[in-house]
């Protein structure tokens, strides 16, 4: 199904948990957390890289218990129609994150409405990371906007790293370009840019929730329990995204420190 990565093992453990995890910094900083938690409760935990889509199949053939971060309800609209018979949402990690086309400040212009007719200073290219993600699928749908009048422009998936490079680019020749961004995410830490404004409403402000499939609440009853629990401020994601990318800190490392900035959030979770 994909690559997996053990955590800890112990021989009093209550079971295994399985995360699904995209290549996304945004998934990869809360998914480490929550293993330490479900870890510290006694289950062993494992995590599966799978391309977003394939996690939502894996959740509704009950291959993976949980994934900690679906973009509801808009960006992931279509991917939880085809699911939401067999997935549940669990808990909200936080709300009202924005996504869309991004620039540099120094980008004249704040719309996308703006970009008729300029395919050309931008090499007629918005990147974007890979296909099946939703924003990728709603890129698609403003490109075939007709009141936007895009003519020229190409959506160009590629990976996350790869469009960050491109990011760094750009901005180090000071040339204009567009890229699909979203909070949280540590080049808005990093640099000065803006989202382009939807004035047709393909993009919405979203909330992020943890899901499962249905049922594991009787299969894992704590689990559940702790996971329903579960919630996180965007700015400390940001600030984790931040240390890996600039510090080379690793995520299982900044999400030990997390806990014990939070432990009284997390006894609550564990029902302490």
């Amino acid at each position: 199904m994909g690559v997996s990565v053990s955590a800890c093992s112990t021989d009093d453990s209550k079971g295994t948990i399985v995360f699904g995890e995209t290549s996304w910094t945004s998934t990869e900083a809360p998914t480490r957390i929550a293993m330490q938690i479900l870890e510290e409760a006694g289950y062993e935990v494992e995590v599966t890289l799978l391309d977003q889509p394939v996690i939502f199949q894996g959740l509704g053939d009950k291959e993976l218990h949980f994934f900690m971060d679906a973009w509801l309800p808009y960006t992931e609209e279509a991917l939880w129609a085809e699911y939401e018979d067999t997935l549940q949402l669990v808990a909200t990690s936080y709300e009202n994150v924005p996504l869309g086309w991004v620039v540099s400040s120094y980008v004249e212009g704040n719309s996308i409405a703006e970009l008729a007719g300029k395919a050309s200073e931008y090499d007629g290219e918005i990147v974007t990371i890979g296909e099946g993600a939703g924003i990728v699928e709603l890129s698609k749908n403003v490109l075939e906007d007709p009141n936007y009048d895009l003519d020229g422009f190409e959506l160009v998936p590629t990976s996350e790293a790869a469009m960050l490079s491109v990011l760094e680019t750009k901005i180090n020749r000071e040339e204009p370009f567009i890229i699909t961004g979203w909070r949280p995410h540590s080049m808005f830490s990093r640099h000065d840019l803006k989202f382009l404004e939807d004035p047709n409403g393909h993009f919405n402000y979203d909330n992020v929730y943890v899901l499962s499939y249905q049922g594991l609440e009787e299969e894992y009853p704590e689990a559940f329990e702790i996971m329903s629990r579960w919630s996180i401020e965007v700015e400390d994601l940001e600030a984790m995204m931040y240390e890996y990318e600039h510090n080379n800190v690793p995520f299982e490392e900044s999400a030990t420190q997390w806990i014990e900035n939070n432990r009284e959030k997390v006894d609550q979770m564990l029902g302490k």
